[in-house]
Protein backbone atom coordinates (compact mmCIF):
# COMPACT_ATOMS: atom_id res chain seq x y z
CA UNK A 1 0.00 0.00 0.00
CA UNK A 2 1.64 3.86 -0.82
CA UNK A 3 -0.14 7.02 -0.27
CA UNK A 4 0.48 9.77 -3.38
CA UNK A 5 -1.66 13.20 -2.93
CA UNK A 6 -3.87 12.00 0.25
CA UNK A 7 -5.30 9.28 -1.70
CA UNK A 8 -4.10 5.51 -0.74
CA UNK A 9 -3.33 3.12 -3.00
CA UNK A 10 -4.00 -0.80 -1.95
CA UNK A 11 -1.17 -2.28 -4.82
CA UNK A 12 2.74 -1.38 -4.45
CA UNK A 13 3.62 2.07 -5.96
CA UNK A 14 4.54 1.29 -9.59
CA UNK A 15 7.79 2.67 -11.21
CA UNK A 16 6.35 4.35 -14.61
CA UNK A 17 9.70 2.46 -16.27
CA UNK A 18 8.73 -0.60 -15.14
CA UNK A 19 5.50 -0.70 -15.61
CA UNK A 20 4.52 2.23 -18.99
CA UNK A 21 1.27 3.03 -20.72
CA UNK A 22 0.27 2.54 -23.82
CA UNK A 23 0.64 6.10 -25.76
CA UNK A 24 -0.44 4.85 -29.09
CA UNK A 25 -1.43 1.80 -30.91
CA UNK A 26 -2.81 0.08 -34.32
CA UNK A 27 -3.53 -3.44 -34.99
CA UNK A 28 -1.35 -4.82 -38.04
CA UNK A 29 -1.78 -8.04 -40.20
CA UNK A 30 -2.19 -11.52 -38.82
CA UNK A 31 -3.94 -10.45 -35.14
CA UNK A 32 -0.56 -8.41 -34.60
CA UNK A 33 -0.36 -4.72 -32.64
CA UNK A 34 2.23 -2.55 -33.06
CA UNK A 35 2.19 -0.56 -29.61
CA UNK A 36 3.80 2.98 -28.31
CA UNK A 37 4.85 3.20 -24.86
CA UNK A 38 4.92 6.13 -22.37
CA UNK A 39 9.12 5.46 -22.35
CA UNK A 40 8.55 6.09 -26.04
CA UNK A 41 9.68 2.23 -27.09
CA UNK A 42 7.48 0.95 -29.42
CA UNK A 43 6.75 -2.92 -29.96
CA UNK A 44 4.77 -5.29 -32.12
CA UNK A 45 2.84 -8.09 -29.95
CA UNK A 46 1.58 -11.13 -31.56
CA UNK A 47 -1.98 -12.41 -30.14
CA UNK A 48 -2.05 -15.59 -32.24
CA UNK A 49 -1.31 -17.79 -29.10
CA UNK A 50 -3.62 -15.59 -26.95
CA UNK A 51 -6.62 -15.88 -29.25
CA UNK A 52 -7.15 -19.57 -28.14
CA UNK A 53 -7.52 -18.02 -24.24
CA UNK A 54 -11.35 -17.53 -23.42
CA UNK A 55 -10.89 -14.10 -22.37
CA UNK A 56 -9.18 -13.20 -25.97
CA UNK A 57 -11.45 -15.55 -28.32
CA UNK A 58 -13.99 -12.69 -28.87
CA UNK A 59 -11.10 -11.09 -30.92
CA UNK A 60 -10.63 -14.15 -33.49
CA UNK A 61 -12.79 -12.20 -35.53
CA UNK A 62 -10.55 -9.71 -37.07
CA UNK A 63 -13.04 -6.38 -36.66
CA UNK A 64 -13.08 -7.03 -33.20
CA UNK A 65 -9.55 -7.11 -33.08
CA UNK A 66 -9.47 -4.54 -35.31
CA UNK A 67 -11.41 -2.10 -33.38
CA UNK A 68 -9.11 -1.74 -30.30
CA UNK A 69 -8.54 1.55 -28.49
CA UNK A 70 -6.82 2.98 -24.94
CA UNK A 71 -8.44 3.46 -22.21
CA UNK A 72 -6.33 5.23 -19.51
CA UNK A 73 -3.32 3.52 -21.29
CA UNK A 74 -4.57 0.26 -21.40
CA UNK A 75 -6.16 -1.54 -24.99
CA UNK A 76 -9.41 -2.19 -24.54
CA UNK A 77 -12.24 -3.76 -26.67
CA UNK A 78 -15.50 -4.70 -26.97
CA UNK A 79 -16.70 -1.38 -24.77
CA UNK A 80 -13.82 -2.34 -22.28
CA UNK A 81 -15.42 -6.05 -22.02
CA UNK A 82 -12.10 -7.12 -22.80
CA UNK A 83 -8.16 -5.86 -21.87
CA UNK A 84 -4.77 -6.45 -21.41
CA UNK A 85 -2.36 -5.33 -19.18
CA UNK A 86 0.59 -2.92 -20.72
CA UNK A 87 2.85 -4.59 -18.73
CA UNK A 88 2.23 -7.66 -20.53
CA UNK A 89 3.24 -6.03 -23.66
CA UNK A 90 5.82 -4.38 -23.16
CA UNK A 91 7.32 -7.65 -21.58
CA UNK A 92 6.17 -10.30 -24.37
CA UNK A 93 6.47 -7.40 -27.22
CA UNK A 94 9.29 -7.29 -29.57
CA UNK A 95 10.77 -4.27 -29.96
CA UNK A 96 10.36 -2.30 -33.63
CA UNK A 97 11.79 1.23 -34.94
CA UNK A 98 9.66 4.10 -35.56
CA UNK A 99 5.83 4.34 -35.90
CA UNK A 100 4.71 1.85 -38.18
Amino acid sequence: MYEKDGVFYADEKHDPVKFPKVTGLKPLDNYKLWVRFSTGETKECDFAALLREPAFRPLQNKSIFDSVYIDYGVPVWNNGEIDIAPEWLYENGKAVSGGN
